[in-house]
């Protein structure tokens, strides 16, 4: 088998990657709907592949895995490692779990970062309010993750939050504010902290997306303060997001620090850029994300590395929409004891589940998602349906 052509469409606003093969088996990998731009650096690698058979995953990797970077750039790769698995699942005729050492569990635990309502502000009742929403939707979620600090418009809209620089109009996904939080910001916090554990009580479980944007004494500070409410964990204070480095050394300080779990690792790129974080045991839990760590065969690696070392592993995904959903369930299937649950991701539109083959009708029942039979990662896109979606530029997405 070989790859013919290498394709890439914009659909909603998810880059789709397309692998075609002369044996007429196809594979198809997402990017986040926050990516729309990332095209151009999918197509760049079509040289560099056609030819090559899509079933040697590894040996194709190496041809582009040098050429991505961290968030957002490695989705390029990322993506199209998804495809290529794809691609050796379904000439195999096994699911890509069957492909990654087989299945340790039947159904894959999820949590809720992405179905949500727009919050009608953000004052400590506002909070309450958008995560009672959260817990009480049918998927019966065991957790919900909200966001505060820096990864919310509490930074705006909370007069003297903090005392650094501003980004306003940066006109782009990703934009870092950066400061000391002030007394007003860290009690204002805190207040919206028991708001919702008063809602939530001990039946369902709290997460905060924090940055990032902190510094380090703030950190400490606020880890320490909230450790009685028992949160799942405190993500990306430090780095994280779209920033292009880990800084392993202060995550550590802070991790010592504090019995509240730190958590980070969703814009990380390669294996090789979460060993510091791992071996010396700078976080409590790692959160790679299968469309930008370098594919789900990166996430495995670094999943088992984490096992050895007592780190807990619970994957981003919060827009890498419905195919994205095919990879988290199929690599999370084969992760070791230390696998909490991954985010549940979200599509950029709602039509996406009427052109996508292969998910019931429920998907998430109890918090839990059952796995996905189909040869390759489970799912494909109706080509009828999903061409009314596609720009002029793209309307041979879908021909063999």
């Amino acid at each position: 088998m070989k790859i013919t052509d290498l394709r890439c469409a914009v659909i909603g606003r998810h880059p789709i990657v397309r692998i075609v093969t002369d044996e007429g088996v196809y594979g198809l990998g997402e990017v986040e709907f926050t990516k729309t731009y990332l095209k151009p650096f999918v197509l760049h690698f079509r040289e560099a592949l056609i030819g090559e058979d899509p079933t040697d995953v590894e040996r194709c990797m190496l041809k582009i895995r040098q050429r991505g970077s961290f968030k957002p750039y490695g989705a390029a790769v990322s993506a199209i490692e998804h495809a290529l698995w794809d691609i050796a699942g379904k000439a195999a005729n096994v699911p890509v779990y069957k492909l990654l050492g087989g299945k340790v569990r039947d159904q894959v635990r999820v949590y809720n970062g992405s179905i949500r309502r727009k919050r009608t502000g953000d004052k400590p009742e506002d909070y309450a309010a958008d995560v009672k929403w959260m817990a009480e939707q049918p998927q019966n979620f065991f957790m919900v993750k909200q966001g505060i600090s820096f990864h919310s418009n509490m930074k705006d809209n909370v007069e003297d939050f903090h005392y650094g620089v501003r980004q306003t109009r940066s006109g782009y996904h990703g934009a870092m504010d950066q400061g000391q939080i002030s007394e007003r910001g860290f009690n204002h916090m805190l207040d919206c902290v028991i708001a919702m554990k008063e809602v939530l009580g001990d039946k369902v479980s709290l997460a905060l997306d924090c940055g990032p944007g902190w510094f380090l004494p703030d950190a400490i500070r606020f880890a320490n303060t909230v450790e009685k409410y028992n949160l799942m964990w405190l993500e990306d204070m430090l780095t994280g997001d779209y920033v292009p480095w880990v800084n392993p050394q202060a995550y550590r300080e802070l991790t010592l620090s504090t019995t509240t779990p730190i958590h980070t690792g969703e814009q990380i790129y390669l294996r090789h850029n979460f060993k510091e974080l791992i071996e010396t045991q700078a976080v409590r839990i790692i959160g790679p994300d299968p469309a930008d760590i370098g594919g789900i065969a990166e996430l495995k690696w670094v999943a088992e590395h984490a096992y050895m070392h007592s780190i807990m592993m619970a994957p981003h995904g919060t827009a890498n929409g419905l195919l994205g959903l095919g990879a988290l369930i199929n690599v999370c299937a084969t992760l070791p004891a230390n696998f909490i649950a991954f985010e549940y991701p979200s599509a950029s539109d709602p039509w996406w589940e009427d052109i996508v083959i292969g998910l019931p009708k429920q998907i998430v029942k109890n918090s839990m998602v059952d796995l996905l039979e189909a040869p390759g990662l489970g799912l494909d896109i109706d080509p009828v349906g999903a061409k009314k979606y596609l720009l002029e530029e793209d309307a041979g997405f879908f021909e063999p």
